[in-house]
Order: structure tokens, then C-alpha cells, then sequence
């Protein structure tokens, strides 16, 4: 393995400057260990290293997603595998936002259009769009079919108390659990198989850990919805057909296993 020689190093203000950061940033982060040069000069100057800028890349793109310095640290130093699943979640999230925001300048365009009087404003496409911009729709029919429910209760609880890193996390952990499910589907696995049981238990735990209490009775409860509401079998079918109603065998295999 080859070392870089001290005249390949690059200086606290020549990375302040090829990354477009300030030096003090720099400085900011190596106070926190969280960018710690690889190298010092003989006169105490902090150098950069090729492997030093590249932790600085991956450290500037969390920050963009809105990662904490206090989780970008940890991430950074887990493996590949749990950071390809991170920043896979965040894109996700990025084209969900990106989606809103292609749809509330729709909205916008179509109003500014109706009011110079370029066209009239058609009525069925007033509100196009707007499914797209709510995040809650569904919170109000929640409420009213499980409110008084504890979980429900617990759930609002937990929720309530998230952070944006909560929340990255959480999606992360969705996210790997049904790509995992979608790539043994594809592949032909049985749902029924121990590798399917086991992300279906992945699936069930990650709920009773981040939303309420769920026992593997109302797991296989939740899951029926998975294929009688046509919302949730459309979320699952986005990712690969006929995954909704192989998440439901995974998990039903998974409750009868317990």
C-alpha cells in the first residue's frame, strides 16, 4: 500500500478551497474527530490526505441531506452495506420532496396561467397535484379508525418526539427490509422461506420499535391491509408486482413460527 509523500498533502486552505468550505469548518471538524487529517507538517500545519478528502466528500453530502455532525460520524464509520442503505433512504426522500415540489409548482403555474387569463381554470384539474403535496392524508382516517386505540396513542407518542435523523433511520430500516423482500420475490424465493421469515420478524420489530407495540397477531392483522387496501398494495407493487401479497405469506409464516 502506497503513502502519499508530504509534497501530494494538501494544506487546510488549499481543501478550504477545492471543497468550498472554510478553513474553520475544517477546523471544526477535526476538533470533533470527525475529520482528522492524516498527516501534519513539521512546522504542526494540518495535511490532507486523497482518503482525507474523500471522508470530507461523504461529510458535505450528509450535511446537504441534513445529517448531524453527531450522526454523519457514525455513519461514515459503518460499513458500506448500512451506508449504501442510508443514502439510498435519503434519495428516496429527496424524490418524494422533489416530487411535492414539482407538483406545488404545477399548482402555482396553473393559477398564475388562469389569472393572466391565458385559459380558464378546468375545474377536474384544480386540485391535480395535491395528493402528491400531502403528507398526511391519511393521518385524519387513522384517528378515526384507531385513536382510541393504544398503539395508536403510542404511536403519536414516539412520532411526536422523532428528529430528522430519527426519521432518515427509520426509513433506512424500511427501506432495506422491503428491497430485501422485493429481491427474494424476483429471485423466485418461496415467501415462506427462512430468509423471507426472517425480514418479515425484521419488519414486525422495526415497527414495535419506532411506532407501537406489535405482537405477531396484529402484524398479521396489519398485513391483511397490505392487500385489501388498494393504497398499501400499491406501494408495494411499485417496488415489484405481487409484493404485497408475498409480504403478507412472509408475515403470516413468521406469526405462525412464534
Amino acid at each position: 500500500m502506497t503513502t502519499q509523500t508530504e509534497a501530494t498533502l494538501l494544506t487546510v486552505s488549499q481543501v478550504a478551497k477545492i471543497a468550498h468550505v472554510t478553513v474553520r469548518a475544517l477546523h471544526h471538524y477535526d476538533q470533533r474527530g470527525l475529520l482528522v487529517p492524516s498527516e501534519r507538517s513539521a512546522a504542526g500545519y494540518r495535511l490532507y490526505s486523497d482518503r482525507d478528502l474523500e471522508r470530507l466528500q461523504q461529510i458535505l453530502l450528509l450535511r446537504q441531506l441534513d445529517f448531524s455532525l453527531e450522526a454523519i460520524g457514525p455513519l461514515i464509520d459503518a460499513t458500506a452495506y448500512d451506508r449504501k442503505q442510508a443514502l439510498e433512504a435519503q434519495r428516496e426522500l429527496l424524490l418524494a420532496q422533489r416530487g411535492r415540489t414539482n407538483a406545488i409548482i404545477r399548482g402555482v403555474d396553473a393559477a398564475l396561467s388562469a389569472l393572466k387569463g391565458d385559459s380558464p381554470m378546468d375545474k377536474k384539474k384544480m386540485f391535480e397535484g395535491f395528493e402528491e403535496m400531502d403528507a398526511s392524508k391519511y393521518d385524519v382516517e387513522a384517528k378515526e379508525k384507531w385513536g382510541e386505540t393504544d398503539a395508536y396513542k403510542v404511536s403519536m407518542r414516539r412520532t411526536k418526539a422523532y428528529s430528522k435523523d430519527d426519521w432518515a433511520r427509520i426509513k433506512a430500516e424500511e427501506e432495506a427490509i422491503q428491497a430485501g423482500l422485493a429481491e427474494l420475490l424476483t429471485s423466485g424465493v418461496s415467501a415462506e422461506s427462512d430468509e423471507a421469515v426472517d425480514l418479515a420478524e425484521q419488519h414486525r420489530q422495526h415497527i414495535d420499535r419506532w411506532y407501537y407495540p406489535c405482537s405477531p397477531e396484529m402484524h398479521v392483522g396489519l398485513s391483511d391491509m397490505y392487500t385489501a387496501d388498494p393504497r398499501f398494495e400499491e406501494h408495494f407493487e411499485k417496488r415489484a408486482k405481487g409484493l404485497a401479497s408475498y409480504v403478507q405469506t412472509a408475515i403470516t409464516a413468521n406469526a405462525l413460527q412464534e
